[in-house]
């Protein structure tokens, strides 16, 4: 864990629960993209890095998640580093008690308070085109989160960020964490119509060809999408719905589980809604959901 692995010449990925992209600029500059989950996983990257006698300038940050955002108040008070970060991510990232506020949708509780939700603040500053390192390329990938970027490096690396979960992660727990499901879907469509000499997702194995389980994840959302549906035949109220899914699919409620799959069902219920295929109802002061 931890190790970099080289990809080509100049662009490697480090391995972690999240995984990094590190990219050569010059025999000595390198830059990182995100840093992992916390200032333990800063400490390796920096430990790494000066086992090879590389200078890190900059980090860029693909999204706000605190697992890809951990490392960098560590590194940049080590190297002096610039983080740059797209969009609302950025605001996130400058500001992290945002992320388990938004989880809740609420002053967040203790038990939501930690690292594994909110990261340590960074300086960051917002990810434009002119402040890449010549060759490399954003790619927009909204859908798990507001303004998520990949990356394409002038050697054709794709790194996809948290675009895409491995068969086994979605076979085991179902519903991977997405903020925006139309949005998710159509990202996930453009994504299997890439093409490029390798592509390092985050949390799946890299590959020469994503396609597939580019439309695993698509097949996925909808299964999910499906099986709210069928929960909704008779109107239920988002707690009992949260529950059935719970038990259905065997997950184990706690209060991280409750932030990240509530948030979720309620954005998949935001999308079955709009596109014409969920009611909704206020009845007794309850809002209830109903399949059309």
């Amino acid at each position: 864990m931890y190790e970099s692995i080289q990809v080509t010449n100049n662009s490697y990925y480090i391995q972690s629960p999240a995984k990094m992209g590190l990219v050569k600029l010059d025999d000595t500059r390198v830059c990182l993209i995100d840093s992992g989950n916390d200032r333990d996983a800063g400490k390796k990257v920096k430990r790494l890095l000066d086992a090879n006698g590389w200078q890190l300038t900059a980090i860029y940050n693909t999204h706000s998640n605190a697992d890809h955002i951990g490392g960098n108040k560590y590194l940049q008070g080590q190297t002096g580093c610039r983080i740059y970060a797209p969009g609302i991510e950025c605001a996130f990232t400058r500001y992290p008690a945002l992320e388990p506020a938004f989880l809740y949708g609420g002053y967040p509780c203790k038990d939501l308070r930690h690292k594994f939700l909110m990261a340590k603040e960074s300086d960051a500053e917002e990810l434009t085109d002119n402040v890449l390192p010549e060759g490399f390329k954003q790619i927009p990938l909204p859908g798990h989160f507001f303004d998520m970027v990949g990356f394409r490096t002038p050697d054709d690396v794709v790194y996809l960020a948290d675009c895409l979960s491995s068969k086994e992660t979605l076979d085991k727990y179902q519903i991977g964490f997405i903020y925006d499901v139309a949005a998710y879907l159509k990202t996930l469509d453009m994504v299997k119509t890439l093409s490029a000499r390798m592509f390092i997702p985050a949390h799946a194995e890299a590959a020469e060809d994503i396609s597939a389980l580019a439309q695993y994840n698509i097949d996925k959302v909808h299964d999910v999408g499906e099986k709210i549906l069928d929960l909704c035949r008779e109107p239920l109220c988002f707690e009992s719905l949260l529950q059935k899914l719970f038990t259905d699919y065997s997950l184990v409620m706690n209060f991280e589980q409750y932030a990240l799959v509530g948030s979720t069902v309620r954005s998949y219920l935001s999308w079955l809604k709009d596109s014409g295929r969920l009611g909704a109802c206020f009845e007794n002061n309850m809002l209830l959901w109903k399949r059309l």
